[in-house]
């Protein structure tokens, strides 16, 4: 068992949003759910009270609060791509059935989790001692809403 694993808060919609993340990632599976007991609070007797999940070998444990707490961009989830076809992959998947873009690589699913979808080639080019070269990638990701990887190197190679 992990040390830390990150706890996220749903409204009632803990077992949905597992079903939705572990169809998205690769090695990703539910380990367990546990049901709300007859009389217990916003959930009817047998319903998803909490649960635990992996995403890519991380653990995960969802629960079923109510609408007391909401998810805020203060805590977001970063996904490290290889490729521009598993941003574009990931952020379609997150963004779908009411999920929202944001800016630089930040989206928000459907729940309101906040997630960054961040090709590694961003983080490369940010911390290029060129500083010229790392502006002009910080520029043209500045402007992006999903990351565009073509066109961050366009703007690194000053093209």
């Amino acid at each position: 068992m992990q040390k830390i694993t990150p706890f996220l808060w749903f409204n009632n919609q803990a077992e949905e949003a597992m079903q939705l993340y572990v169809s998205i990632f690769k090695n990703s599976k539910i380990i367990d759910l546990q049901r709300a007991p007859e009389g217990t609070p916003n959930l009817s007797g047998g319903a998803v009270m909490s649960g635990t999940f992996q995403l890519e070998g991380q653990q995960y444990h969802a629960f079923n609060g109510g609408a007391y707490f909401q998810f805020t961009p203060a805590v977001s989830l970063f996904v490290n791509c290889e490729t521009q076809e598993e941003v574009d992959t990931y952020w379609q998947k997150l963004t779908a059935d009411g999920g929202e873009a944001g800016r630089c690589g930040w989206l928000k699913d459907k729940f309101g989790l906040s997630w960054q979808i961040i090709p590694k080639h961003l983080g490369q080019m940010l911390q290029d001692p060129d500083r010229a070269r790392s502006g002009r990638a910080m520029e043209a990701m500045m402007g992006m809403s999903k990351i565009d990887i073509k066109a961050l190197q366009k703007a690194f190679d000053g093209n």
